[in-house]
């Protein structure tokens, strides 16, 4: 009986865990250093727990399966809450004021792009395509130009 009590509960929990968005925690230097380790760009996200998109980005973008699986397929993904210090100084340095502002990094600490605002998981994950496949030209032309 605790068998199936314990395999109805992994049933039930399980698949809002499968497809989410990983976040990593971490100063800065060592998000980076992951993205190093893992050949991932980096993502992230400028929160406040007082911030109703930001909420609700987390409840419904980042838990679709799809953008869970594209951003941990290509991004050490982090967040920074703009209340405290290294979240308030991200926002100083990229952004306007607003939240949710998303920064994409290289792992050399290159900012690749900004998304201001909440957006919808489509529009998220057509954003972010565009700047890894951006980077991705970029680093094949790089790579080109070593080779000469």
């Amino acid at each position: 009986m605790k068998r199936i009590h314990l395999l109805l509960c992994l049933l039930v929990l399980a698949p809002t865990a499968w497809g989410q968005v990983r976040f990593s925690e971490g100063s800065t230097d060592k998000i980076r250093q992951l993205a190093e380790q893992q050949q991932k760009l980096v993502f992230i996200d400028l929160t406040a727990d007082w911030c109703g998109y930001c909420r609700w980005m987390d409840s419904e973008v980042y838990a679709q399966p799809e953008v869970g699986n594209y951003m941990n397929a290509h991004f050490v993904a982090v967040r920074y809450d703009v209340d405290q210090p290294t979240g308030g100084e991200l926002l100083k340095r990229y952004g306007n004021g607003g939240i949710p502002l998303l920064l994409i990094f290289d792992r050399q600490g290159e900012l690749l792009g900004r998304i201001e605002g909440a957006s919808p998981a489509n529009e998220l994950l057509a954003n972010l395509r565009k700047i890894v496949q951006k980077y991705q030209r970029q680093s094949v032309v790089d790579k080109l130009r070593k080779r000469e």
